[in-house]
């Protein structure tokens, strides 16, 4: 978990902290992002970052050739050259019941990352939401929002993005 933490702040958010520059793809080579993290007191072997890459349960990162990157949820600007697909009718995000008021109002946003992520399915969206508390699961009306001219990109890890997701295609918990 330490190992995925470290990679997921630096591959996604903060790579100049340990002196990386990501490619435009979000890429940076193996060996320099092992030399950046042990110049920084992160000692890293590339047998350990292959085995978080092969067990992360969430497949958070890419590996190609001699390179790396985070599969989604940068901050930083890159372009993860995601073609558009075709949502299935409906996807899942997961969040708690403390946000819900903002959603309500707003629909769903980016924050600080580029994209709205998104689940195929209840279950997955579940465990997003309870990493923050009682998950509540959203359902989202991605065929509707499809049809009304919405872009959806999957990644490699099966996490669907979307830019935003306005109130009307959710299916919210009734208002207490």
């Amino acid at each position: 978990m330490k190992v995925s933490k470290y990679l997921s702040k630096h591959l996604r958010h903060q790579p100049e902290r340990i002196g990386l520059t990501l490619d435009e793809g979000g890429w940076v080579e193996i060996d320099a992002l092992i030399a950046a993290a042990g110049a920084h007191g992160f000692r890293l072997t590339r047998e350990e970052l292959d085995h978080v890459v092969a067990t992360n349960d969430k497949r958070r990162f890419a590996v190609e050739g001699t390179r790396i990157r985070a599969s989604q949820g940068h901050s930083v600007d890159v372009d993860l050259g995601l073609p558009p697909a075709t949502p299935p009718p409906y996807l899942y995000h997961g969040t708690v019941a403390r946000s819900l008021d903002a959603i309500r109002a707003e629909g769903l946003k980016p924050m600080n990352r580029h994209d709205v992520h998104l689940s195929p399915d209840r279950e997955t969206a579940a465990r997003v939401g309870a990493r923050r508390g009682r998950p509540v699961v959203l359902s989202v009306d991605a065929a509707a929002m499809h049809r009304d001219g919405h872009v959806f990109r999957v990644s490699a890890n099966g996490v669907w993005l979307t830019r935003a997701v306005p109130p009307r295609y959710l299916r919210l918990p009734a208002a207490r």
